[in-house]
């Protein structure tokens, strides 16, 4: 059996764990929600929510992680053989996110390419994303880029890899966006939007608010796919668990509040306060986003500065993706990371071409208007994900029970602060916010209601 690979460091967990957090999610998908759900509403809810069901649901899955030493498959068999189901759940996840994901990721090295290329004119015009995503081959190629950039990370493994490039990343990643958040509130007209992102006002409380603030923070922490239970088998038994979860906690919370702030100023300062500039989608940062820097003082700097942070926070969030497939693959295969890691980037470049020419190509097929690219998403985010939550909460509470997570958490010095919300959250609370969460989102994907 090999010896299992780990983290050198307690920072260098909190740092590579905080990068799978911090990723598209938070830099586009928060900002418009916020703008969209009444910003400084939907950001108490949002604040409310993290030190509690995110807490909950990510110091579980870690702690399970470590506890055995396994990814997910492995980690739920060794505790109990009839979950084994529910490890091969939460696997099927990230197989599923990471190749449509890498497409993404392969439009954001694009833009960036366009922005130090001085074609920022080019990208700001209308129509101009809609005609790159629908050609064939220029996607398939910046896909492949970013695709092949993320396996090499994680061929070179945990401690020079992954570790290494977090490491270097995180701290660039705050520094820009603190970069930018400041600039952006600094522009004419900036404060009107930094007042309706930061005010809470109760006439914008609702249970929509509720539902998309938990689930922007569900899919934002990276739980319930693997990915921190497979991080957490990487932790070493001498590093504080529950404070560890703390700082992963603040450093996605922190740059989502920051994202927010360096994007609802500027869009409501170069659209009069139209809120709706913010729209949900890629349309935010690759069709509005691009005209505000067209129109902005020192636009291409700041555009350039603001996807190299995108294409940060995308990579972190594609290493720990495909992280947690190699490791699967590693520990079922008992195979060596080389093999496992082409293994998976060969069959994530095949499972990835539909998602890529599926607005182009491949446009003719749908479901319910949905491209494949949406459906993936819809699949793994909106149905997968809650599922795989709402097992796990039944699994820990009342199958292996609380305690055995609570006695991981102490491993270390004996205390859990948290112990008590844990042991509600976990058993009585969590649960039945994920079914809210999955029901909202089938409904919401079906035109039951719209969040």
């Amino acid at each position: 059996m090999q010896e299992r690979s780990s983290f050198s460091s307690r920072l260098g967990f909190v740092l590579a764990a905080a990068g799978s957090a911090v990723g598209l999610g938070n830099i586009w998908r928060f900002p418009y929600l916020a703008a969209q759900y009444g910003g400084g509403t939907f950001l108490l809810i949002y604040l409310i929510l993290a030190i509690t069901f995110g807490f909950t649901l990510m110091i579980a899955e870690v702690a399970l992680g470590r506890k055995t030493g396994l990814s997910a498959i492995g980690a739920f068999s060794a505790l109990n053989r009839k979950f084994k189901f529910l490890g091969i759940l939460a696997s099927i996840v990230p197989v599923i996110i990471f190749p449509y994901y890498s497409v993404i990721g392969g439009w954001v090295c694009k833009y960036l390419s366009v922005f130090i290329t001085g074609e920022m004119a080019d990208a700001a015009q209308d129509g101009y994303f809609t005609g790159f995503i629908s050609q064939t081959g220029n996607p398939i190629l910046w896909f492949s880029l970013f695709l092949g950039l993320t396996a090499i990370v994680v061929i070179l493994g945990v401690e020079q890899g992954i570790e290494r490039v977090s490491k270097l990343m995180m701290p660039i990643l705050v520094v820009l966006t603190l970069f930018i958040a400041v600039y952006a509130c600094t522009i004419d007209g900036a404060m009107e939007g930094v007042v309706y992102y930061l005010k809470p006002n109760l006439e914008d409380f609702s249970v929509k608010t509720v539902l998309a603030a938990m689930g922007q923070l569900f899919y934002s922490m990276s739980l319930a796919m693997g990915i921190m239970v497979t991080y957490g088998s990487y932790m070493k038994k001498e590093n504080h668990l529950e404070k560890s979860v703390r700082q992963i906690e603040i450093f996605d919370t922190g740059i989502a509040f920051l994202a927010g702030l360096m994007i609802i100023p500027a869009v409501f300062a170069f659209s009069g306060g139209d809120k709706s500039s913010l729209s949900a989608g890629p349309g935010l940062m690759f069709i509005t986003l691009p005209k505000v820097f067209d129109h902005m003082p020192m636009g291409r700097i700041v555009g350039i500065v603001f996807f190299l942070l995108v294409f940060f926070a995308a990579l972190t969030s594609a290493i720990s993706l495909m992280e947690t497939i190699v490791s699967i693959v590693m520990d079922t295969m008992h195979c060596k990371r080389l093999t496992a890691g082409l293994s998976v980037l060969a069959f994530s470049f095949m499972l990835g071409l539909p998602s890529s020419l599926g607005f182009g190509l491949l446009g003719n097929i749908t479901w319910n208007n949905m491209s494949i690219l949406d459906i993936m998403d819809f699949v793994s985010n909106s149905v997968l994900m809650p599922i795989v939550a709402i097992f796990t909460c039944i699994f820990i509470g009342f199958v292996v029970k609380p305690q055995t997570i609570v006695d991981e958490v102490k491993e270390t010095d004996g205390t859990f602060k948290a112990e008590g919300m844990f042991r509600v959250m976990i058993k009585w609370v969590a649960p039945w916010l994920l079914v809210a969460i999955l029901v909202s989102s089938i409904a919401t994907a079906m035109g039951v209601f719209t969040l």
